[in-house]
């Protein structure tokens, strides 16, 4: 053990060491130079593919060598460093990555009063005392922005009249104003993550002249977050131009990583629970109307975990069951029948497109099974083969129909072309049909 090491230092060695083995991270060493303790990858691998965690730094004096590192997270200070020797040792957490990592962040142990005069000092030396963006804010004003945030993206559904963040608003300036509020947040929220935030616990801010201990709590728990990330994933999965009447694009700035956030199976238990309640008052003979109602309003309220299009087929199936078109199965949930539902009424939808355009319903099955992305939808030459199958004559009269005028027959291949990909990509969609006139 390092002499040099302060009794709060020596007491991090053994937590990291434990996080070290239960990572399991690859190329790691923990070894002591010049007086720094270093807890570090290889970063010099070019297969960073074992990286999991954080990288953390216990730093006893400065290191002269200066380079920064995505990986490094956490820098642990134990030793009084004044302006360059300040700087530089800052400059290990300097380089942002990703939402695992929007800053980096120093924890001190000696003379904290000092190293805070110490930090400003140097901040003032070498950033001509203008150090915008260096710092972000503790975790307890973090909590406030989150729920400032929160509170006006509440503010917005409710005067669009949507409870429970059911849907997302229907107009366009509406819509724009949440897009922009749910990157606000999310930022935050993984701001807050990185400085210990945890879901349904509160943060503790002790004042360290009183050890007065306050508490801040979120107004928002992982459910909500999770059912407001599906509602911004829904501004983008609405495909314009799917009727052949716009073909703008979306006027919402995207971001990728949050398109990706997992919303699958939010409460499923919990809305699965409400929809055995409200089946068992059903069937109950001589069950009040009011005590199905409140059953039916409960089950309700469950369904903002769900897409628009399982919202859909969740509000058919129950009127199915209220007019005694389906008797529910012992056993099987509400998500297994609402799954069942979209999967029939794809199958209506493809049966119906290879109907009108004449083309071979097998290979358009195959389509729609499998993966496909506008990137591959044409590996091996196998859209062209499903579109060598189209009847010319019947996606003449189709599209001769919908626009009320005479086609040439060499623009009948591109129109068909762009419906049948976005068909396939979107995943399939109710096919727009002539009006019986």
């Amino acid at each position: 053990m390092n002499p040099y090491l302060s009794e709060k230092a020596r007491g991090e060695i053994p937590r990291v060491l434990k996080w070290l083995r239960n990572a399991g991270l690859a190329f790691c060493v923990f070894c002591s130079f010049g007086g720094l303790y270093t807890l570090c990858l290889d970063l010099q691998a070019k297969d960073t593919s074992h990286v999991v965690g954080y990288v953390f730094w216990i730093v006893v004096d400065q290191m002269l060598t200066g380079f920064d590192s995505k990986w490094i997270n956490t820098l642990y200070l134990d030793k009084m460093l004044q302006y360059e020797g300040l700087i530089q040792a800052f400059s290990r957490t300097n380089r942002l990555f990703g939402p695992d990592k929007p800053f980096g962040i120093i924890r001190y142990y000696r003379r904290p009063h000092t190293m805070e005069k110490n930090i400003a000092d140097a901040v003032k030396e070498y950033s001509g005392d203008k150090p915008f963006g260096l710092f972000v804010d503790k975790l307890d004003k973090n909590v406030k922005k989150l729920n400032a945030l929160y509170a006006e993206i509440k503010d917005l559904f409710a005067s669009a009249g949507i409870e429970e963040f059911s849907q997302i608003p229907a107009e366009t300036p509406e819509r724009k104003k949440f897009a922009d509020l749910f990157q606000s947040f999310n930022e935050n929220l993984e701001a807050a993550k990185v400085q210990g935030f945890e879901w349904d616990k509160p943060v503790i801010v002790v004042d360290e002249d009183t050890q007065k201990k306050t508490e801040f709590h979120a107004d928002f728990n992982e459910r909500t977050f999770k059912v407001l990330a599906l509602r911004y994933k829904e501004l983008f999965t609405e495909k314009p131009g799917e009727d052949g009447e716009d073909d703008e694009e979306v006027p919402y700035a995207v971001n990728g990583y949050l398109t990706s956030i997992d919303t699958a199976d939010i409460d499923t238990d919990y809305m699965n629970s409400r929809f055995e309640k409200y089946l068992k008052i059903f069937y109950q003979e001589g069950a009040e109307a009011e005590a199905i109602h409140q059953a039916e309003t409960e089950l309700h309220k469950t369904f903002a975990t769900l897409s628009q299009e399982e919202q859909k087929y969740a509000n058919i199936f129950l009127h199915d069951i209220q007019s005694g078109a389906v008797v529910p199965q012992p056993g099987k949930t509400l998500r297994e029948y609402i799954a069942g539902y979209i999967a029939q009424k794809q199958n209506d939808q493809i049966h119906k497109v290879a109907e009108v355009f004449g083309l071979d319903e097998k290979k358009l099955r195959a389509f729609m099974r499998a993966n496909i992305t506008e990137a591959n939808i044409n590996e091996f030459g196998r859209f062209d083969d499903l579109k060598a199958t189209v009847d010319k004559a019947k996606a003449k009269a189709y599209f001769e129909a919908i626009e009320g005028t005479k086609l040439i027959p060499p623009k009948v291949p591109v129109k068909y072309d762009k419906l049948l990909r976005e068909f396939i990509v979107s995943g399939g969609f109710d096919l727009k049909m002539p009006k019986e006139s």
